[in-house]
C-alpha cells in the first residue's frame, strides 16, 4: 500500500508560487496552494502561471474566520472560487460554512462540474461524536469529497476525529486533529482511509503537521 500525501504551499507572489509549487510536486503526490497569501489581485496571475499543474492542485482560498488570511470583500472571494472553478483542479476546497450560506454558488459549482472538497475545520476544540457525526453527513451533501479537522486537546479527542472513518460511507474522507495531540491523527488517518495526509516542505503551515519527509519517512515511503 503505498500512501499519499499533500503539501501544503503558502507563498506572497505569483513567482514564488510557481517556484515551491515544482519543488512540492516533485516530493508529493498532490499539493495544496493557499492563495488566500497572495494578494487578490495576484490569483489570476497566479492560476495562469500555474494552470498546467493544477491536475494535481488543491486550490484553498481560506477566509480569516476560517482560519485563513484572506483580506478581501466575501464578494470578491467568491468571485475568485468561480474563477478557480474555471481551471478545473484536481481539487476546490470550499468551506462547509461557505457553500451552506451560499445557494447560489453551490449551483454555479456544480454546474461547472468543479471537483470539491467540502472543508470544516475547529480551531478551539474537538466536539462530540455525534456533532461530528452530523456534521459529516450534512457536508456530504455538498460533495463526496469530505475534509473535516479539529483541534485535540487529549488523545481521547484525536481517537474521536479518526474513528469518524468507520461511519464514512462513501465519502472520501479526510479526518484527524490539530495540535500536538492530534500529531499522531495526521499519519494514522492513512492507514484508515485517508485518500492522503497534509504536510510541509520544511515548517510546518498548521499546527502539529508533518513535513513530507516525515511522513515518508514514517510509512516507510522511499521517494
Amino acid at each position: 500500500m503505498r500512501y499519499k500525501t499533500c503539501v501544503s504551499i503558502a507563498e506572497k507572489t505569483p513567482s514564488k508560487t510557481k517556484k515551491v509549487l515544482k519543488i512540492a510536486l516533485a516530493k508529493s503526490d498532490f499539493v495544496e496552494v493557499r492563495l488566500d497569501f497572495l494578494k487578490s489581485t495576484q490569483v489570476p496571475e497566479t492560476l495562469e502561471m500555474i494552470k498546467k499543474n493544477l491536475g494535481r492542485v488543491v486550490c484553498t482560498i481560506r477566509p480569516k474566520n476560517e482560519g485563513g488570511k484572506f483580506n478581501g470583500s466575501e464578494k470578491e472571494r467568491i468571485a475568485i472560487l468561480k474563477l478557480i472553478a474555471e481551471y478545473n483542479p484536481f481539487l476546490l476546497d470550499v468551506e462547509f460554512n461557505t457553500l451552506k450560506g451560499n445557494l447560489v454558488l453551490t449551483k454555479y459549482l456544480k454546474s461547472t462540474k468543479t471537483k470539491l472538497l467540502v472543508s470544516w475545520h475547529d480551531f478551539k476544540k474537538t466536539p462530540s461524536s455525534v456533532e461530528l457525526k452530523k456534521k459529516m453527513s450534512q457536508m456530504s451533501e455538498f460533495s463526496s469529497n469530505v475534509k473535516i479537522v479539529s483541534t485535540a486537546k487529549s488523545t481521547d479527542d484525536s481517537t474521536r476525529m479518526l474513528e469518524l472513518y468507520s461511519k464514512k460511507g462513501k465519502n472520501n474522507l479526510i479526518s484527524f486533529a490539530m495540535g500536538d495531540y492530534g500529531r499522531i491523527s495526521r499519519i494514522l488517518c492513512l492507514y484508515l482511509g485517508s485518500p492522503y495526509t497534509y504536510a510541509s516542505l520544511g515548517k510546518a503551515i498548521a499546527p502539529g503537521q508533518f513535513s513530507v519527509d516525515e511522513v515518508n519517512k514514517i510509512t516507510n515511503l522511499k521517494k
